[in-house]
């Protein structure tokens, strides 16, 4: 509050000085403001694409009033805007002390801002709150049962292990003859086969020819034949006959049925069984399944994060695994084959969770909120104590910001007015003063004094935002108003002139700043289409959703955001998005104010004034029906030819309804309203009354425009649109009278309109449009096009040579597409019908 009444100091002794300075200017200034100013015509260019300029008359000011005006205008700005300037620190963060700086007095002061980052680090950094997803735990475990079921069913295809008698072969050599392939067990049955080789040539090493393929088998193979030779020795040769019998018989199972495991695979695209499986006893698969369950569910119940590499989740499983597994031990085993046995069942359960396990944790949202909350909450606010006596900063030290916080508080830090920097941003603001005028200029220079005032207000009221650190700082509501008003080019150029003034001139965060902005240029982009208030305030959803979603976008680009506080990031925006939809409605509700405060012409307000329900229309409907009949095909023709030649064609269609409301006065006084009744101008018989009566309907309308509020636009058409043009019917009837009786004199002016001639292409368009009505309805109901066009071209010529149209912009190109558009809408008016029969359509 201290900044901002500082400020406000700094701006009055601104306008005191510059007020002093006008004072000095003011006998120069008078002389030139008596002077005579030349009237510039702005030609509306409104076409189906540029369907936002508007209507208005301007004047040129005087050069020193001008130059006056553009001094105040950038003192004004500069003095609201430049706000960082008043009240300045010289010593800030980071500045190197000159000085020793000591404290007069104990102080205990809170650091905001050190506060601020503190909290906003604590949100950031705020833990994620995880839940068991039930879900997805229960389809897991699901999976792991089908997967187990399918093993013990392929276990059941292939056979069980012993399928001979352990008195026979062993276990493992009954895996071994039943996994090799057919190439080694036939070679291992030939020899075994061999009446001259015994288990004692065996244990030598065999001889003979015998020698070299024993030496050349493994291990395994060497101990399978040395069972078979055993085996051989002490059973009958038909006994041997069906041994063979059974492994080919269990060898065939399993060739059919491992091919299967391959096709076997989990959600996550796993091989979940490995073909060791077969090789289990019933009583090893049964402690197999019962681990993998029991693995499966310690871990899904203490959560798998979807972070958590892979291999971490197999030691975490390894882990597990130790101590799960209970094997039974066979007697005919050693630690070794008991040690072989036990890692293979592990390494299947180990496949078979793996292959299975997904991650089961996801994000407790209400949680993560609070516990984010409940950070932020804890954070204190950091405090910066000193006492009498103690040294703030020293000489040659930085300034820290605790040090700021001491040195402000005591009045050190050498606060001041910075001249150097408020002139240079004078300097830029200057700039962006000449931008606007320029662009001014090149649209035709149709701004008046009143509308730059305008302009003038709202970035002032930005301005004063900025002070009072309000959100959103109105830029929504400046480009709604400004682009309904006056076009999206000068509302652009306008939000980005304050785009680079705010931060430049006082403390304002950039990407909210930024966000306002974008929201602002879609509102001035899209507000000039608009037609209606209704479509104002939706526009108003449009520009709010806008800005929260850039002030999203621009959060998540900028700054390092926690998955734990998006609530907090989306909430914000949220909030700054109603902001944006706060300040529409602002928009929307001072816009007809300040419409009719400055005179200001939008499409939606010539919408408003051409709705027949309006009470001078529905008035002048129901007291000169003529009247109206004649006014709206004089705006159907005046429409059309606006339309054609790429002019304002709301503005056209307003000012021609209320051109003709000043026949309300008198109505009978006009031949269109006295419906086949005695012409009132016959009883009269005076044409200098009767040319009063006609005159009149153009002064009574332009009281009857004030008194309704009606816009300075509208107005222009209720006297241009006569011009000033002679009412030759009653100035031939008065020449007559005079030819009779020479002490009367005709003067030109008693039966002349007062003017002035048109101003601007609308307002001659209707003059033209007004002419030609009475001519076209004239027109026998046979006549052809070219009749029409003769007739209408001989009026807008009389007009052109009248010089009724030398100010209103229109070329003599323009009077032959206006005579074709008059003509092409006589054509759909005067269109032929079908004769009816007399007899009429009652039936048979």
């Amino acid at each position: 509050m201290q900044s901002v009444t500082f400020m406000v100091k700094g701006i009055w002794q601104r306008l005191r000085t510059s007020v002093g300075w006008c004072k000095d200017q003011l006998p120069e200034l008078s002389t030139s403001i008596q002077q005579k100013s030349n009237t510039a015509i702005r030609q509306s260019t409104r076409s189906g694409k540029h369907a936002t300029d508007l209507y208005v008359v301007s004047r040129h000011t005087p050069f020193n009033q001008t130059q006056v005006a553009i001094v105040l205008t950038v003192l004004l700005l500069t003095s609201f805007l430049g706000q960082r300037f008043y009240n300045q620190p010289s010593l800030t963060v980071g500045t190197i002390a000159a000085d020793n700086f000591i404290a007069p007095y104990d102080a205990t002061l809170p650091d905001m801002i050190t506060t601020e980052e503190n909290r906003q680090a604590a949100r950031s950094g705020s833990i994620i709150i995880l839940q068991i997803d039930q879900e997805k735990t229960q389809a897991i475990l699901e999976e792991a049962n089908g997967i187990l079921g399918q093993g013990s069913s392929l276990r059941q295809q292939a056979g069980a292990i012993p399928y001979l008698s352990t008195a026979q072969l062993s276990s493992k050599t009954q895996q071994y003859l039943r996994q090799a392939p057919a190439k080694d067990w036939e070679e291992l049955w030939q020899l075994a086969q061999r009446s001259d080789l015994t288990t004692s040539i065996l244990k030598g090493g065999g001889k003979g020819s015998a020698q070299g393929q024993i030496k050349s088998l493994g291990t395994d193979q060497r101990i399978a034949l040395e069972e078979l030779v055993r085996l051989r020795e002490r059973v009958s040769r038909q006994t041997m006959t069906a041994v063979r019998s059974q492994v080919e018989a269990n060898r065939q199972k399993y060739i059919t049925t491992k091919p299967q495991l391959q096709h076997l695979t989990t959600r996550n695209g796993l091989q979940p069984l490995d073909p060791r499986l077969f090789d289990l006893s019933d009583a090893d698969w049964l402690a197999v399944q019962a681990t993998s369950r029991l693995v499966l569910n310690r871990m899904l119940t203490q959560g798998i994060h979807a972070g958590m590499p892979a291999d971490l989740w197999q030691k975490a499983i390894e882990s597990q695994l130790q101590g799960a597994l209970q094997l039974k031990t066979p007697a005919h085993l050693n630690r070794d084959e008991l040690l072989a046995q036990e890692t293979t069942a592990k390494e299947i359960v180990a496949q078979i969770v793996g292959a299975v396990l997904q991650p089961n944790l996801i994000e407790d949202q209400e949680q993560t909120r609070l516990r984010a909350e409940q950070v932020e909450n804890e954070v204190e606010t950091v405090t910066v104590s000193i006492e009498r006596g103690d040294a703030i900063v020293n000489e040659g030290e930085s300034i820290s910001q605790g040090d700021f916080v001491l040195l402000d508080h005591f009045n050190l830090t050498q606060r001041r007015f910075n001249w150097l920097g408020f002139s240079g941003f004078g300097v830029l603001v200057s700039s962006g003063v000449g931008a606007l005028l320029w662009i001014d200029h090149w649209q035709a220079g149709g701004l008046r004094q009143r509308d730059h005032l305008l302009v003038l207000c709202l970035i002032m009221g930005v301005a004063a935002l900025m002070a009072l650190k309000i959100a959103g700082l109105g830029l929504p509501a400046v480009g709604l108003l400004l682009g309904s008003f006056y076009g999206y080019i000068l509302a652009t150029a306008t939000i980005g002139l304050l785009v680079v003034l705010l931060p430049v001139g006082g403390s304002v965060a950039v990407l909210p700043l930024c966000a306002a902005a974008c929201a602002a240029l879609v509102g001035a982009w899209i507000a000039p289409r608009l037609r209606s208030r209704e479509e104002f305030a939706l526009l108003g959803g449009v520009v709010g959703l806008t800005q929260g979603l850039v002030h999203l976008v621009l959060t998540l680009m900028f700054n390092s955001v926690a998955a734990s506080v998006w609530y907090t990031v989306i909430r914000d925006s949220a909030l700054f998005g109603v902001y944006g939809i706060a300040w529409s409605i602002v928009a929307l509700g001072v816009s007809p104010y300040l419409e009719s405060l400055f005179d200001v012409v939008t499409p939606i307000r010539l919408a408003e004034l051409s709705n027949p329900n309006r009470p001078l229309l529905k008035r002048l409907a129901a007291d000169a029906p003529g009247t109206f009949q004649h006014t709206m095909f004089v705006a159907n023709l005046a429409e059309a030819a606006a339309r054609a030649l790429g002019h304002n064609v709301e503005l056209v269609r307003a000012g021609t309804l209320y051109h003709d409301i000043g026949k309300m006065h008198d109505p009978l006084g006009f031949i269109e309203n006295q419906m086949g009744g005695p012409n009132k101008h016959d009883l009269i018989n005076d044409p200098w009354v009767s040319a009063d009566i006609i005159k009149k309907h153009v002064t009574e309308g332009l009281v009857m425009a004030k008194k309704h509020r009606l816009p300075n636009a509208i107005q222009a058409f209720i006297p241009e649109h006569q011009g000033a043009m002679l009412i030759s019917y009653f100035y031939y009837q008065a020449q007559e009278i005079a030819s009779e009786n020479p002490e009367m004199e005709v003067k030109d002016e008693d039966f002349r309109y007062a003017g002035p001639i048109p101003q601007s292409p609308e307002t001659g368009i209707v003059m033209l449009a007004d002419s030609c009505e009475a001519a076209l309805r004239s027109l026998h109901p046979e006549a052809c096009a070219e009749d029409a066009y003769a007739m209408v071209n001989k009026i807008l010529r009389a007009r052109w040579k009248e010089q009724q149209l030398i100010d209103s912009c229109l070329t003599r190109k323009d009077m032959d597409v206006i005579a074709n558009v008059f003509v092409q809408v006589w054509q759909q008016f005067n269109h032929k019908r079908i004769a009816y029969p007399k007899g009429g359509f009652t039936a048979k």
